[in-house]
């Protein structure tokens, strides 16, 4: 019987390696059992074609041009956002590192000096034999990790979850950004809005001074009512610095968020201003808020590169197969070098079974199965979470909406008494007191109604950023990332 030829033996070797198989489990994305719809409210198809609309840029429904220009600037300048765009370049780099170790790893190599051999040796070189020889020696060294197992291609699985993982970790700042950028313009504003208030209320105060100091002067007034008047008007001018000062915060935050210094946009934001107006009810499906929520994205993202590394260590229980490679030409003549018989080489197939670790390779494949049921349970819980976020700004706006209406026509009817007690007053038939009262009614449900405009204005930036809007028109700006925003899209899909 003929034995194979060496050639049929190295074949069928490899024939048998490049079967390569993947073990350890395959990733399923998690099934989670959603509601139809919302609690506290029942979204009608019109709401969820509006709110789709929205996604992309919902601050757009706050009608502000100085706010839309705010928003453009933040996505191009913030620095955070710069800072997640990097990283996720960098993730990036990792996974094609990852994937070059897949190919052959060929390195040149050379060698050329000259070696000189001991005589002073108890057996000294042969006769004849020099104690010195140069050496020539170009060439170059490969070696091929052959994947047999699938410990790289799980390895690379794991990297791509995580590059996903840092796309929506990137869209979470952004809606992050966002968020605070939308919600500390729409404060600012109030803020401007209640200083000038404090500014009507001071020149009110003022007038009242001057109506009971006049009284007085005609006999008519006493100094008790000079003297809560002058209280008034002072405890009304207290009411403005601390305006300020939130008006100059605010407004220096708002610069930072756009990557620019404290102080460079108060011309920009400079009062008189409309106050943004409160836009429509934002509703959409549940399955939707799965679909766009960058956290929710990211636990998913994260659960798939955990079930990635149980087969990394599944495959190292298996064993290790490697083609390591080394050809040069070796002579001490040069005129020798390239010569046939200056051919050295070296090609073999190396196999390492792992035998006994002590259970180390074991508990390391326990460890990541129970790291990725971990993530599996985070990934529910990011879920509920969303919802839980959903529901409660459902809840606020539509509770602030009515508290608002109420505290507006709680401001109307205050306004209305001010002005009867004022002309009752001056006409000599109540006394001051009626007045003061009425005026801190009035103060006092002024602001109440601006501060409830206020909380209908988070309410609905606080329910667009638990939708997750915000990043779906976005490209990943100011990065090097030469991805189209539809391939971006794509790259992070579960």
């Amino acid at each position: 019987m003929r034995r194979p030829s060496s050639r049929r033996s190295w074949g069928a070797a490899l024939l048998l390696l490049l079967c390569r198989c993947t073990v350890g489990p395959d990733y399923h994305p998690p099934r989670t059992k959603i509601p139809i719809g919302w609690t506290e409210h029942a979204a009608t198809p019109a709401e969820i074609a509006r709110t789709e609309a929205r996604m992309a840029d919902w601050w757009a429904a706050f009608r502000d041009p100085v706010l839309d220009r705010l928003v453009a600037r933040a996505i191009a300048g913030n620095l955070d956002l710069q800072i997640a765009g990097e990283r996720l370049l960098a993730a990036r780099d990792v996974r094609e590192e990852l994937a070059g170790t897949l190919a052959p790893q060929i390195d040149a190599t050379g060698e050329a000096g000259i070696q000189r051999f001991s005589t002073t040796l108890e057996f000294p070189p042969l006769p004849g034999v020099s104690s010195s020889n140069r050496l020539w020696s170009p060439g170059f060294t490969a070696s091929w990790e052959l994947d047999v197992f699938g410990r790289i291609r799980r390895e690379i699985q794991a990297q791509d979850a995580l590059v996903g993982a840092d796309i929506e970790a990137r869209r979470g700042m952004l809606l992050a950004v966002l968020g605070e950028l939308v919600g500390d313009y729409v404060g600012l504003r109030s803020a401007q809005r209640q200083l000038a208030i404090a500014g009507r209320n001071i020149g009110a105060a003022r007038q009242n001074l001057g109506l009971t100091q006049r009284l007085f002067a005609e006999g008519i007034g006493t100094s008790l009512q000079v003297a809560q008047a002058q209280a008034e008007l002072e405890t009304e001018l207290a009411t403005t610095d601390p305006l300020r000062t939130e008006i100059a915060q605010l407004s220096h935050a708002i610069a930072v968020l756009l990557g620019q210094m404290p102080g460079s946009l108060e011309a920009m934001l400079q009062y008189p201003a409309p106050l943004p107006r409160v836009p429509a009810l934002p509703v959409i499906l549940p399955s939707m808020v799965i679909a766009n929520r960058p956290d929710i994205r990211q636990a998913e993202r994260r659960y798939a590169e955990a079930t990635a590394r149980i087969g990394i260590a599944v495959a190292e229980l298996y064993p290790d197969f490697s083609l390591p490679l080394s050809i040069g030409l070796q002579s001490s003549m040069l005129h020798e070098l390239f010569s046939a018989d200056s051919l050295a080489f070296q090609l073999v197939l190396s196999a390492a079974q792992p035998l006994y670790h002590g259970g180390r390779l074991d508990a390391r494949v326990r460890q990541a199965r129970a790291e990725a049921e971990a993530a599996r349970l985070s990934y529910r819980q990011t879920v509920l979470t969303g919802f839980r976020e959903v529901e409660d700004r459902l809840v606020a706006y539509g509770n602030d909406k009515r508290r608002d209406a109420v505290l507006h026509r709680a401001a109307a009817d205050n306004a209305l008494a001010l002005s009867r007690a004022r002309r009752l007053y001056a006409a000599g038939l109540t006394g001051f007191l009626d007045v003061l009262n009425a005026e801190r009614a009035t103060y006092a449900s002024e602001n109440e109604a601006a501060i409830g405009d206020l909380a209908r204005l988070r309410d609905a930036v606080s329910l667009y950023v638990a939708l997750g809007a915000g990043w779906q028109g976005a490209a990943l700006s100011a990065t090097r990332l030469p991805v189209s925003l539809a391939a971006q899209h794509a790259m992070a899909a579960p």
